[in-house]
């Protein structure tokens, strides 16, 4: 399995995960909210950060349909309201570069695509709802770029179409185990198609995860999962569709912080480690007098037991060594049994 790389930073099981906070449509189409969801997600320590290319008129048909229980408005004019210009993405993209993190954007219609690569950006995410839209998929794995895609509401017999069609032009490809259910119960996660994922298209994957709190993307960690990503708002008081389900900066940095250490925890067998000496020295037992034991005494239970510190001869899982052997020498009560006090 070959490592994802974007720009700098390759991505693989074998690395610190990488986190992106999903910005969407958080900022509600306000350029200076977009602004604020970038300085929050860096000093929250996340390595990207992602929007959403909308172009209302070219990615759907006027609709009164609304988003499931997501939200009691139309869709339209969701999308429709939370829409940045050209301009506004360029100056973000720009703003992101300048202030060293990764910028990614999702493109929902053929010519949000094209904007994104006149922006020439590092990679393309393609969300869940796009996963088997394959004259999208074709289209932007003909530009080149590195692709990420959401598997959410798809099986491994539709992705395996995406994925042939990426394969095929030859490009750096990341799958993300998704569930498209807004918040995701725990039960319906389904950790175990992260590796499910790896065994059947042998690439990165990661998980998109729309779960309350932090909980599932750091039990993903063990899985294989190398890169997160969870919705970011600023604050809880905004309004919008996924800010429910989104991570407030605080949260996100935990989940940096999270994820850090249970990744660095994943290696190792169970032996004792030169680094525990310290605290064997003084947490283990060795075999003590508890009582005065004359010369020429049998060691027995009633004049021997264990006691801390673990510095003593015989520690005190060995104390068999000692008992039914005979003292060579007076022995004071409360002192260590040595390999010279036995006969």
């Amino acid at each position: 399995m070959k490592e994802f790389q974007i720009g700098d930073r390759k991505i693989s099981p074998n690395k610190i995960p990488f986190i992106i906070a999903e910005a969407g449509i958080n900022h509600e189409g306000d350029f200076k909210k977009a602004i604020q969801l970038v300085d929050a997600a860096i000093e929250s320590g996340a390595d990207c950060i992602k929007f959403q290319c909308h172009i209302t008129e070219k990615e759907m048909i006027p609709t009164d349909m609304k988003p499931g229980e997501i939200s009691d408005e139309r869709l339209w004019d969701i999308i429709k309201r939370c829409e940045l210009t050209e301009d506004e993405e360029i100056k973000i993209m720009n703003y992101c570069d300048k202030r060293g993190i990764l910028y990614l954007c999702t493109p929902f219609s053929k010519e949000a695509a094209d904007r994104l690569l006149a922006m020439n950006v590092e990679a393309f995410k393609i969300g869940s709802g796009e996963c088997n839209n394959i004259p999208l998929i074709e289209h932007i794995a003909k530009m080149g770029k590195p692709i990420i895609l959401s598997t959410g509401m798809n099986d491994l017999e539709s992705i395996k179409k995406s994925v042939s069609v990426i394969k095929k032009e030859n490009i750096p490809l990341m799958l993300m185990h998704c569930t498209s259910m807004y918040p995701t119960p725990y039960d319906k996660v389904r950790l175990p198609a992260i590796k499910e994922l790896y065994e059947a298209f042998d690439v990165p994957v990661g998980l998109s995860d729309h779960s309350i709190g932090i909980y599932t993307c750091l039990g993903a960690i063990p899985y294989g999962a190398c890169v997160f990503e969870k919705h970011f708002t600023l604050t809880k008081d905004w309004s919008g569709p996924d800010i429910s389900i989104s991570l407030t900066p605080n949260e996100l940095s935990e989940l940096v912080k999270g994820s850090m250490a249970v990744f660095q925890a994943l290696n190792g067998s169970k032996n004792i480690l030169p680094e525990e000496k310290p605290v064997i020295d003084f947490a283990y037992a060795s075999v003590v007098s508890i009582m005065p034991i004359k010369k020429g005494e049998i060691f027995s239970s009633k004049n021997i037991w264990v006691k801390r510190p673990g510095t003593g001869s015989f520690l005190a899982y060995e104390i068999d060594k000692v008992l039914g052997k005979k003292a060579n020498k007076n022995i004071e009560n409360n002192s260590q049994i040595h390999l010279t006090d036995i006969e």
